[in-house]
């Protein structure tokens, strides 16, 4: 997908929304693009275009995002908080800007806030060494419904659907 096809999803309110988050942070524009190029080649050569669907392999793809960016932005800016409340709003404005169904959106969420846990508690680990542990934690990933609360599953990856 091309950056235009993408801009023409997002409405303009966003649009501007992300340009406001771009300035007040530009030195994490770069490595958050890169986290996310390389969030999505990492995903798609261990699951296939399974990390597109609702289950674990999108799971193990928005934490592994989450860590990337916070990862990446933390050799800019040596500060845990910093970098993790920037990889919360871009995130945040991801799902905010690409309208999901809520179970979908609310384990999108979750799954962001597992990959920045991951960083907190295992910043100072090789991103080769993350992968596997979210790989592990992938398939261990609790399914979950509309009826489900997320909060039983804290720092614990869920999915909707079995792959």
């Amino acid at each position: 997908m091309n950056l235009l096809s993408i801009v023409k999803r997002v409405d303009f309110k966003n649009i501007l929304k992300v340009i406001l988050l771009g300035l007040s942070r530009p030195h994490f524009i770069i490595p958050t693009i890169g986290a996310t190029k390389d969030c999505i080649l990492i995903s798609s050569k261990i699951y296939g275009d399974l990390h597109n669907k609702n289950g674990p392999a999108n799971a193990f793809r928005h934490a592994l995002w989450n860590f990337l960016i916070a990862k990446r932005c933390f050799k800019w800016q040596k500060n845990d908080e910093v970098v993790l409340a920037w990889a919360k709003k871009v995130t945040d404005w991801h799902e905010d800007s690409f309208p999901n169904k809520k179970l979908p959106k609310q384990m999108d969420l979750h799954n962001n806030e597992v990959g920045r846990f991951i960083f907190k508690m295992n910043s100072h680990k090789s991103e080769d060494e993350v992968i596997e542990l979210l790989k592990q934690m992938a398939v261990k990933s609790n399914k979950i419904n509309d009826s489900s609360t997320l909060s039983e599953h804290k720092n614990q990856m869920v999915h909707i659907l079995d792959q």
